[in-house]
């Protein structure tokens, strides 16, 4: 017989990774963690929120719409690294959103093969070109692999199942390939128990035949 004994997650995506390296590389080399000064010679750090709008691809496109194009213009006028956050500008204005998401995305793929990367973004002006560790990326991401072991545990405890009664774990999704998450699973059922396939299309594909 075939029965779903339980179920638990976490609303995770690669998106979640890319963050991780957006925040740890990207905003900084933006002038996160710099200041900017008004012209009453007030001192104030760059707003926050301009960088966590970094961090999504949907909400980096919304920079660009006229009233924030000016915003953005404003604290450059103030930053006090305008080279900085000048690079900023120029991606939000020359709309190179979806380029600057694949660099980051490119680095955390070559991460998933390599123990270490070089994340590249050059466009004019703007350059980029910082080495990322895979052990750094791991530490970046700690908080999210804690959520998903999380919820492992949790399942297991609400189905009463051991990690022993387990014969079969399938991962899938783009984000099984990176090696933190696949060894958090072979830590706790062993690594003969995985499986996998279809990475990059099965969820979409599993939606598709859930709305069938």
């Amino acid at each position: 017989r075939s029965a779903v004994l339980g179920t638990d997650g976490v609303g995770l995506a690669g998106d979640a990774f890319d963050a991780a390296i957006v925040r740890n590389v990207i905003a900084p080399a933006f002038g996160n963690g710099t200041d900017q000064r008004t012209p009453f010679g007030k001192v104030f750090p760059l707003p926050g929120w301009v960088f966590v709008h970094l961090e999504r691809w949907h909400q980096l496109t919304m920079l660009g719409v006229p009233s924030m194009r000016r915003r953005l213009r404003s604290i450059l006028r103030e930053a006090e690294h305008p080279e900085l956050f000048g690079a900023l500008v120029h991606v939000v204005e020359n709309e190179l959103a979806f380029q600057l998401v694949c660099s980051v995305q490119t680095a955390k793929a070559d991460l998933s093969r390599e123990d270490s990367t070089r994340l590249v973004f050059v466009d004019e002006d703007v350059c980029i070109d910082a080495p990322i560790q895979r052990s750094d990326f791991e530490a970046w991401i700690a908080p999210e692999l804690a959520e998903m072991d999380a919820a492992v545990t949790r399942l297991l405890a609400k189905t009463g199942v051991t990690p022993g009664d387990v014969d079969r774990v399938f991962l899938t999704g783009g984000s099984s390939f990176v090696p933190a998450v696949r060894r958090q699973f072979a830590d706790r059922f062993g690594a003969a128990k995985l499986a996998s396939g279809d990475e990059l299309t099965s969820v979409a594909r599993g939606l598709a035949l859930s709305g069938l």
